[in-house]
């Protein structure tokens, strides 16, 4: 068993309450989706990014309204870090009206302005390429940002796109969520080699990220992702995190302990206990609102023939 009050603690710099809304506001939407889905609110499936919402969060502020983001199968709180619309999202997850894609692309499917995400693992990475190349031609400063993971690293299309995104010179940032399990299968059970060599095998750079601080992962990205706009240059962001829910709804196999260390080393409990009367206060403020946005979005009439 982990002696809880001896577990590792993560330091963490001061949050401002910005920051700190939108990290709860994905949190307990990822949670109220799990719930739905238990009452049978919910059909089909979906893919919750808790342990790791902090990785969007922190990039957000290092993002701009031109640059376009893809977004993956586990893409929540990819979307939620960009758009502050809950509303618009559950709707799209519930088939309800005012969904942002008119309910026909769920929780893995979501295309709205410069945002797209996709179920297909590495799909989206040579999309990516040809955006940010047509940035580099009509916006110059602009750049594509692609959310993958680990185990994505099994697909083709991704040196394919880091190959042609190099020779290229695509301003392209790919953020690797690397939470260790692709699926339900250890990375060290399905990956030789590690992602550093192989963004090196490109020529491309890389910087691996293992801090859940979101102050100090802006220290660190900020000059990298300044210069993936100034030079086009692409940049492979490794971040090392753990997720604490299952892959999809209930099929996770990892043992207990590993869960519950994910959990005691994750942001939530470092900002928690760093900050604990401001954290409760806004913990308990997002989590009424996500109960409001749900029985809101519930209480809609269902969308019609895939229109809002």
């Amino acid at each position: 068993m982990i002696d809880t009050a001896r577990a590792h603690r993560p330091p963490v710099a001061k949050i401002g309450d910005e920051d700190l809304e939108r990290l709860l506001l994905i949190r307990h939407f990822e949670l109220t989706l799990l719930k739905l889905f238990e009452q049978g609110a919910l059909n089909g499936t979906t893919h919750t990014c808790l342990g790791q919402e902090h990785i969007p969060v922190a990039l957000s502020a290092l993002l701009r309204e031109e640059d376009f983001v893809f977004s993956n199968h586990r893409g929540h709180g990819h979307f939620l870090a960009r758009y502050a619309d809950p509303h618009g999202l559950l709707a799209e997850i519930m088939g309800r009206e005012g969904a942002l894609c008119g309910g026909v692309g769920g929780s893995q499917h979501i295309y709205h302005e410069r945002f797209l995400s996709t179920g297909v693992q590495g799909e989206s990475l040579p999309v990516a390429v040809g955006v940010a190349l047509r940035l580099k031609r009509t916006t110059p400063g602009a750049l594509a940002c692609a959310y993958i993971g680990d185990g994505t690293f099994g697909e083709g299309a991704v040196y394919e796109a880091l190959n042609m995104a190099q020779l290229w010179r695509a301003p392209l940032l790919v953020v690797v969520e690397n939470n260790g399990i692709a699926q339900s299968t250890p990375t060290s059970a399905q990956m030789s080699g590690t992602i550093a060599a192989r963004a090196e095998a490109f020529g491309v750079r890389h910087h691996r990220i293992a801090t859940v601080d979101l102050a100090h992962i802006r220290d660190e990205m900020g000059p990298l992702v300044a210069a993936v706009r100034q030079t086009s240059a692409p940049l492979v962001a490794e971040f090392v995190t753990r997720r604490i829910g299952p892959h999809s709804k209930g099929d996770d196999a990892r043992p207990e302990q590993e869960r519950l260390q994910a959990e005691l080393n994750g942001w939530h409990r470092a900002y928690g206990e760093a900050f604990p009367e401001r954290f409760a206060r806004i913990d308990a403020r997002q989590r009424e609102l996500v109960a409001r946005v749900a029985a809101e979005v519930a209480a809609r009439p269902a969308v019609t023939r895939g229109r809002a």
